[in-house]
């Protein structure tokens, strides 16, 4: 079961991984047509997707300074903090820090709801912090807390729901509720009691709906472009598209590490093996230099990915090095369950029976084996392996 709250409490939660990032007055009115605002909040936010973190916490405190009554500050605040948990999970275990800023934007969000219950910037506020508390609580495998979470953020999502009153960011919303509240329960069936209360989707729309954000809006442009890279790549087949944005992001954003580690793998995954090749090589540059949020996590990836294309050109000891490199990041990181992690033991099992060392090898296929689930395809491939020696 905790898996199961797991991908409720992740995938509903994504849908409400909202930015916020339009600055108010004390009197609350919306500022989005300020020029100014706009070129001072949009830096300050390319900074956190570009992990220049440091700069984000300097830049932010005249925000705070000038609106201390407001939940946007704080909110910004907990963005920044998210986008350091997301490359490396492992490397934020208790990252309450990110709590405690949430905590006080909810504290204002909630206080502007009771002056005005129909109050939909509040709302808007409330279903952003409620997700990102959900995804927060997931991934610390705390599942009852995620998923009252997301339920939470579930209720003020659908309460705004076709509210564009405030800002065209509003679609955006919009379009991960229309496509995340039909994908959970097509994939998770168990979960449909759960959705059955809300008003139904079309995840045709939503998709619809993000590229438009992606195209047009100023504030939430990155998070739906962010979503659409995932959604054509991993769910509606769309490889092409989801290669073209990562790029895209990547390039942007050359130091965030979840955006250069997706476009690795999707370079891979199309058959531009020389470009993944260089990406997976500058990962573990980047790992051996500490840069910010390269891990891990990144380096179980590339190392993969590295040990594949090497073993194919039958370079047996580069792939058996990034191979291995994959295994010990994948432990690091507490990932011995995931494909990476086995076939990596399984291949290195091949190698090293390709180099004459049959000890070795039983040992990996052992390993391979013990690591994996009898229903896994790598565990009953170690098995014959086994048997063959």
């Amino acid at each position: 079961m905790p898996k199961k709250l797991l991908l409720f409490s992740v995938l509903l939660s994504l849908t409400f991984s909202v930015k916020a990032q339009y600055v108010m007055n004390q009197d609350s009115s919306i500022l989005l047509n300020n020029m100014y605002i706009q070129m001072e909040v949009n830096a300050s936010v390319n900074a956190i997707y570009n992990a220049e973190h440091k700069k984000v916490e300097k830049d932010f405190k005249w925000l705070r300074y000038r609106f201390p009554n407001h939940p946007l500050p704080y909110f910004l605040y907990g963005l920044n903090e998210w986008w350091k948990i997301l490359p490396e999970p492992s490397h934020y275990p208790d990252n309450e820090k990110m709590i405690a800023y949430l905590d006080t934007a909810q504290f204002y969000a909630e206080f502007m709801k009771e002056l005005d219950e129909e109050n939909m910037e509040a709302t808007f506020f409330l279903a952003a912090i409620h997700g990102f508390k959900g995804r927060f609580y997931a991934e610390n495998q705390s599942w009852t807390k995620a998923a009252f979470e997301a339920r939470k953020a579930l209720n003020y999502m659908e309460e705004s729901k076709g509210n564009k009153n405030l800002s065209p960011e509003f679609l955006f919303g919009d379009a991960l509720y229309n496509y995340y509240v039909e994908w959970v329960p097509e994939h998770y069936p168990i979960l449909k009691p759960v959705l059955r209360f809300f008003d139904d989707g079309d995840k045709e729309l939503g998709v619809e709906q993000l590229t438009k954000v992606a195209q047009n809006a100023f504030y939430t442009r990155t998070e739906a472009q962010y979503f659409l890279m995932r959604i054509w790549a991993l769910d509606e087949g769309e490889l092409r598209k989801g290669l073209q944005l990562s790029e895209y992001l990547h390039e942007t954003y050359p130091q965030n590490a979840y955006f250069h580690r997706f476009y690795a793998r999707l370079l891979y995954t199309a058959g531009r093996i020389q470009d993944s090749e260089r990406e997976c090589l500058e990962i573990f540059e980047k790992i051996d230099s500490a840069k910010t949020g390269y891990g891990g996590t990144s380096g179980r990836y590339a190392g993969f990915f590295l040990g594949q294309i090497y073993e194919r050109q039958a370079n047996l000891d580069a792939a058996k090095k990034y191979y291995e490199r994959a295994m010990i990041s994948s432990e690091s990181v507490g990932e011995e369950e995931a494909g990476y992690y086995l076939y990596s033991i399984y291949h290195l099992g091949i190698i090293a029976e390709k180099q004459g060392d049959i000890e070795l090898a039983e040992e990996y296929y052992k390993k391979a084996k013990k690591k994996a689930g009898r229903k896994q395809a790598v565990f009953k491939s170690a098995k014959d392996k086994l048997k063959d020696l």
